[in-house]
């Protein structure tokens, strides 16, 4: 246990680092916070549901470098994810797109790279009765790195505030990491506080 939550706070104070030493040279575009249901089952019955408890999730996006203007302008981000139950917790980058469809809805889809503190493999022996018990209660994900892909629907309430709905995925794909690759889907609700608006531009203290 003492591992876990080490793991995961080491992962916090680097993204907070970095996103600190980022945030000298490109401004912040928004700060979004809320909590995500942690290992649900979508389509597959045999998939999810080995973890429990909600995440707590913290993201800091910047607003887009110029260098990624040939790229549709994604925000860079920093996100943190502490499982509450002392489950698996990660931390980690990425890039963040930002598409509104009408004046206050966009979806924000989502590419980046975390570290978690999760099982990789069943540390027993095939013919260990211990086995089958790990299997049932550990996400075997392979790999202590992992894409995280995202899927967001925002809706605008206002200047500053919006709110969305999280879709998350984590895995190494078989690309950084090779055989186990279980995976885990989140589901979640969160707040966002911006500091600028769809153009880039600081918003009024006033607003």
């Amino acid at each position: 246990m003492l591992r876990k939550w080490s793991c995961a706070a080491l992962a916090g104070t680097l993204g907070a680092g970095l996103a600190g030493s980022a945030h000298a040279a490109i401004p912040v575009r928004a700060i979004y916070g809320g909590g995500l249901f942690h290992d649900i089952t979508l389509i597959d019955p045999q998939s999810g549901g080995v973890e429990s408890g909600p995440n707590l999730e913290i993201e800091v996006q910047l607003e887009s470098p110029r260098v990624f203007r040939y790229v549709l302008d994604p925000s860079v981000y920093f996100v943190g994810s502490l499982n509450t139950r002392g489950d698996t917790s990660y931390g980690g980058f990425g890039l963040n797109w930002k598409f509104y469809f009408s004046k206050n809805w966009a979806f924000e889809p989502g590419v980046g790279y975390v570290i978690h503190n999760g099982q990789l493999d069943v540390p027993f022996p095939g013919g260990d009765a211990r086995n089958a018990a790990f299997r049932a209660e550990n996400i075997l994900f392979g790999s202590r790195d992992l894409f995280r892909l995202t899927t967001g629907l925002t809706r605008d309430f206002g200047p500053r505030w919006s709110g969305q709905v999280l879709y998350e995925h984590l895995s190494h794909g078989q690309i950084i990491g090779r055989g186990r690759n279980q995976g885990l889907d989140s589901v979640g609700l969160r707040l966002a506080y911006r500091f600028r608006d769809r153009h880039g531009k600081p918003i009024a203290a006033k607003e």
